[in-house]
């Protein structure tokens, strides 16, 4: 028996244009008024706009050169369901910031991503969202040839949209939307928080107002004349342009002073609106002019692209969090690349330096991990643990901070900002890519090395202060306090045993987060004024006098990020594993100088018979557990430092050959004081002058 099965033929446009607009089947007969439009699109858009060169439209443009009757039915059709419909919202609105709020503009376009907001049917938002619906819409679009739009424009015989400025004419949404966008931005310049992150333009009138003067002026120009548009030589316009261009200037130095005094989110997020507003005021402006004929048809199909585009990209999410995030990034890594410059050694007596700085830290350490050990014998709740771990943990590393030691896994996220400052400043200046790459790799040397002795001080000194705290808790309270706890302490140091590799990248989150809490603190103080406020403070200059007034604003200027900083890193390790054991999941922290007061414990509880296996593994978590704290750390700082200056990850690629070659050529240099002091003098230059700054 044999089966034989009608194979459907695919659909053509013309097919498609055919079935809709002979004169049989019109497509008035059609519930769906935008079906047609709908179908004809689906058809045209490519599956994948990725390396997309081109759209050709050629097949549809002869099918409809070919085809009186139905090119009149489907011009009468695209204009029946474009007339009258507004679109000045998709101007003033799409695509651009609406909320100062940064969570609740997230949360508002992810939620419309999955159910997308719709308009009345008697705008042009309805038609755009129902056809095209896509992101990757207006990419393929404007593959489109300019030559097959403008046949295209002329088969369809769309009228120009300088015929009217009539309400709901094409010319009046233009000049609306326009109207709309500078009033809003005229408010928002004038905001008390905007206005004094440019004193620059304190004695001068506002850029924005001239600008709002002077649009109200050629718009009575255009809808008082026969023509409806002005022209390129008109002296208004010139006037206008040069208006807009203050208007920029204003944003940009708005944007520049963040570096001296501070920037909130909120305010980053009103000038990143006025920015945008800018932007697009920069589009429609030329618009209005007309120096020839042709201008008409080629304005009239780059406003119908343009308005697509914003359509499409009204809820993107990914643009907006990377625009919204970076100033106040870049703002946080430069704090921490200036903090990150004081743990790059370059001299044998500040790597010896480093290494003393890294025993104070290493002693404290093995206090604390005895502590928290006596800590966990508490009868209490989870919460009750995880407040007091995190307590010790807290007060511990601000001990270590305020005492000037190093905890050598602190470095990473702050060093990590001050290479990528030294990249995007060039190191040097003398215009060779591989000079500037050479150079950062000898900064990556010192570095590494510096991560390497520190790394080493508080490993060697937190090992005999825990073994020492266990023997005198020991001998005077006949107590061994880990003798039932060894065997967990030292299976939790092996990365084969235990899922150590993972706390220990747990640790290395919460070491990046300790940074960007400490950045984003000192620039909070800074926007803030705290350290003026603080100097001006009429009862603290009436108590303390004013030399100590001023002495306690800088101790709170200097120290206060750090110490917050410090304290939520506690909070981080110290709840960690309670918050896992609430969930049921394995979470934990594993911190290499933590690591290595653990061993000391579990050696000293299980009266040091640990088999030779179960030490190896011990010793050589350690090892690795240090290196996920700093990749992690590390990797993390490094990323928001590259997205924070808007430096390309392609430049990883040679950043990691130049370190590659210089390690190959000068190992020892990565891990002790090798170059002399004339060999480095390009580096050294460059954190003289940034200290000096």
């Amino acid at each position: 028996m044999k089966l034989f099965f009608k194979v459907k033929p695919k659909p053509t446009p013309a097919g498609l244009l055919t079935n809709f607009f002979d004169e049989s089947q019109f497509w008035r007969e059609k519930e769906d008024d935008l079906e047609p439009l709908v179908e004809l699109i689906r058809l045209i858009r490519p599956l994948k706009t990725k390396n997309l060169e081109s759209i050709d439209l050629q097949e549809i443009l002869s099918f409809l050169k070919d085809n009186y009757g139905i090119r009149k039915q489907f011009s009468i059709y695209i204009k029946e369901i474009l007339k009258d419909k507004k679109f000045n919202k998709i101007l003033s609105d799409a695509a651009i910031l609406q909320d100062v709020d940064f969570v609740f503009e997230v949360k508002k376009r992810i939620f419309s991503k999955f159910l997308p907001y719709q308009p009345q049917k008697n705008t042009l938002e309805y038609i755009l969202n129902q056809v095209f619906y896509r992101d990757d819409d207006t990419i393929w679009i404007n593959r489109i040839p300019s030559q097959q739009l403008e046949e295209l424009y002329g088969l369809l015989k769309f009228k120009s949209i300088y015929e009217s400025t009539e309400l709901n004419s094409v010319l009046s949404e233009l000049l609306f939307g326009m109207h709309l966008i500078t009033q809003r931005i005229s408010g928002r310049a004038m905001e008390t928080d905007v206005i004094k992150m440019v004193p620059e333009f304190d004695d001068y009138e506002s850029p924005f107002s001239a600008f709002e003067k002077e649009l109200f002026q050629i718009e009575d120009k255009i809808k008082n004349s026969e023509k409806h548009f002005i022209k390129s030589n008109d002296l208004s316009y010139a006037q206008l342009l040069v208006l807009h261009k203050q208007c920029e200037e204003f944003v940009d130095k708005a944007f520049h002073n963040s570096s001296k005094y501070g920037i909130s989110l909120r305010v980053n997020q009103n000038l990143l609106k006025i920015r945008q507003q800018l932007e697009r005021l920069k589009f429609l402006i030329p618009l209005l002019l007309v120096d020839k004929e042709n201008d008409k048809k080629s304005n009239g199909i780059a406003l119908a692209l343009h308005l697509i585009k914003y359509n499409c990209y009204k809820n993107n999410v990914r643009k907006f969090i990377s625009e919204s995030t970076q100033l106040i990034s870049y703002e946080i890594t430069q704090h921490t690349a200036k903090t990150g410059e004081h743990y790059i050694t370059e001299s044998r007596k500040e790597y010896f330096k480093m290494f003393r700085t890294a025993l104070g830290g290493g002693f404290i350490v093995g206090i604390m991990g005895v502590i928290k050990v006596l800590l966990s014998k508490a009868d209490t709740s989870f919460f009750g643990h995880a407040f007091l771990y995190s307590m010790n943990y807290a007060f511990g590393f601000i001990a270590i901070y305020l005492l000037g030691f190093t905890l050598a896994t602190k470095q990473p996220a702050m060093t990590a900002s001050a290479l990528i400052k030294a990249l995007e400043e060039g190191v040097i200046k003398q215009g060779k890519d591989a000079e500037k790459y050479r150079a950062f790799a000898i900064l990556f040397a010192r570095v590494f090395r510096s991560q390497f002795i520190a790394f080493v001080g508080n490993v060697i000194m937190a090992f005999p202060v825990s073994l020492l705290g266990v023997w005198l808790i020991d001998y005077t309270l006949h107590y061994n306090i880990t003798a039932t706890k060894w065997e967990s302490l030292l299976i939790d140091l092996s990365p084969i045993h235990s899922l150590a590799i993972l706390h220990a990248a747990i640790a290395g989150v919460f070491l990046f987060l300790s940074g960007i809490i400490s950045g984003s603190i000192a620039n909070r103080d800074k926007h803030n004024q705290v350290f003026f406020r603080i100097t001006e403070h009429p009862l603290l200059k009436r108590s303390l006098g004013k030399d100590r007034t001023i002495k306690l604003a800088k101790l709170y200027e200097k120290r206060w990020a750090g110490i917050v900083s410090n304290f939520w890193f506690g909070i981080f390790m110290g709840s960690t594993a309670s918050i896992g054991l609430f969930l049921g999941l394995n979470l934990d922290i594993r911190h290499i100088t933590f690591g290595s007061g653990n061993l000391a414990l579990a050696l000293y509880g299980a009266n040091y018979a640990v088999s030779d296996s179960m030490l190896f593994w011990g010793v050589f978590g350690i090892g690795i557990i240090g290196l996920v704290n700093f990749m992690v750390s590390f990797s993390l700082s490094l990323g928001l430092a590259f997205r924070s200056r808007a430096i390309s990850l392609f430049e990883l690629r040679f950043v990691t050959i130049s370190i590659w070659n210089h390690f190959k050529s000068r190992p020892f240099s990565f891990f002790f004081p090798t170059e002399k002091k004339n060999k480095s003098v390009v580096v050294e230059n460059y954190l003289s002058t940034e200290e000096q700054k």
